[in-house]
C-alpha cells in the first residue's frame, strides 16, 4: 500500500491512502488521523490501511477523490528521529581520493552515520529555503526506510522485520558551511537544513522483486532544471542494507516508531550513470580536470528527484523543488 499525508488538520497532516497509481486517494478515518498514530499503532492500523488500499484500487473505497500533488505535506511531517548513513562507498572512496585521503578500513565494516534534522520535512511540492547562494546549496537523492519501534541491540537478521515503509528524501546540504563545522569535530547543524520527502511512502510488498535483501534495486532519476542529472542504481554498490543501518543505529539504543533511517546519497562505481548529488558531480570534475565546473544550485534552479518501476510508472511520487531565498 501506498500513504501520504495531507496539508491539514495540523502540523502533523492528515493521513491518507493513496492509490498504486498515484491518481486518487482517501482519508484513513476511523483507522489512524496521522501517519505516526498508525505508526505507533501498527499491528493494529496496517492490516485496516490495507483493506482501505485495497478497496481504493479497486475502486470501491467510499470518500475517494483525485490526489493533487500540491496538497501533500510529507507523509511524516516530523518525526522522532531520523538518522542518515553513508552506505554508498563509491561516494566516499571518490571524496576522499580527490582530497589525497584513504579511505579506513573500519569504513568497509562499520556504517557512516550521522542524527539528521527530524523535527520537521518539506512536502514534495515545498521549496528549498536557503538564506545564501553562497552557502553551497546542494541537493542529495536517497532512499529512506521508516520503522516501527525497534528494541536496542537488534541484530540486522531481526532489524529487516521492522522496516515498515520506504519512500525517498531530498536530504539538503549547504556544502559552503559544512567543512567549518566539521574542523570543530562535533557533526553537522547549520549545514543540514530541513529535508524534502517523497509524496508518499510504500510498504516494502508493493515494491515486490525491487526489494530484495533490504535494498531498494531501481535507478535514482534526477533532474537539474530540467536537464536529466543522473540515474545511478539504488541496489548496486551499496555496502550495508537497510537492515543493517538499522541495526547500527539501534545498537545503543532503541528506536521510537516512525523513526527514518536513509541510505546517503546514491552513487555507483560506474559514473556514466550520473549523480545524486552536486559534490558528487564536482568530486568527478576535479578528479578528471583538476578542478570542479558545475556550480551549485542557484535561486530558481528546480530539482526533481524520482524512482519509477520496470514499466515506467512513478513508485512514490517525484519531489519537485524549486530553490528559494529563506
Amino acid at each position: 500500500m501506498k500513504l501520504g499525508s495531507l496539508k491539514e488538520g495540523g502540523r502533523d497532516g492528515t493521513l491518507i491512502v493513496v492509490s498504486r497509481d498515484l491518481s486518487r486517494a482517501v482519508r484513513a478515518n476511523g483507522i489512524a488521523l496521522t501517519l505516526q498514530a498508525a505508526l505507533d499503532d501498527w499491528n493494529n492500523a496496517a492490516p485496516r490501511l490495507n483493506a482501505l488500499s485495497e478497496a481504493l484500487n479497486d475502486g470501491k473505497a467510499d470518500g475517494a477523490f483525485a490526489l493533487d500533488m500540491a496538497a501533500l505535506a510529507a507523509p511524516l511531517p516530523r518525526a522522532y528521529e531520523f538518522v542518515d548513513g553513508s552506505a554508498y562507498l563509491p561516494h566516499v572512496e571518490r571524496v576522499r581520493r580527490a582530497r589525497g585521503a584513504e579511505v579506513p578500513e573500519s569504513f568497509y565494516v562499520d556504517p557512516l552515520m550521522y542524527q539528521a534534522v527530524s523535527a520537521g520535512f518539506y512536502g514534495p511540492r515545498d521549496p528549498i529555503l536557503a538564506g545564501s547562494e553562497d552557502w553551497g546549496i546542494d541537493l542529495e537523492a536517497e532512499v529512506v526506510v521508516v520503522t516501527d519501534d525497534v528494541p536496542m541491540g537488534v541484530s540486522a537478521a531481526d532489524a529487516a522485520a521492522h522496516i515498515q515503509l520506504v519512500g525517498l528524501v531530498n536530504d539538503v546540504s549547504l556544502r559552503g558551511l559544512i567543512p567549518g563545522e566539521l574542523a570543530k569535530g562535533f557533526g553537522f547543524l547549520q549545514s543540514k537544513p530541513r529535508s524534502a520527502l517523497s509524496p508518499v511512502f510504500v510498504t516494502p510488498d508493493e515494491l515486490g522483486d525491487a526489494w530484495q535483501g533490504e535494498k531498494l534495486n531501481l535507478p535514482m532519476r534526477t533532474w537539474i532544471n530540467g536537464q536529466w542529472f543522473g540515474a545511478a542504481e539504488c541496489g548496486v554498490d551499496m555496502q550495508f542494507s537497510f537492515a543493517q543501518l538499522v541495526a547500527h543505529a539501534a545498537k545503543t539504543r532503541p528506536l521510537s516508531a516512525g523513526a527514518i533511517v536513509g541510505s546517503g546519497t546514491i552513487a555507483n562505481e560506474d559514473t556514466g550513470k550520473g549523480a545524486s548529488c552536486l559534490a558528487e558531480q564536482r568530486t568527478v570534475e576535479t578528479l578528471r580536470d583538476g578542478k570542479p565546473s558545475t556550480p551549485f544550485l542557484k535561486f530558481g534552479d528546480t530539482v526533481r528527484i524520482e524512482i519509477t518501476d520496470a514499466g515506467g510508472a512513478s513508485v512514490f511520487g517525484a519531489i519537485e523543488q524549486v530553490v528559494s531565498r529563506g
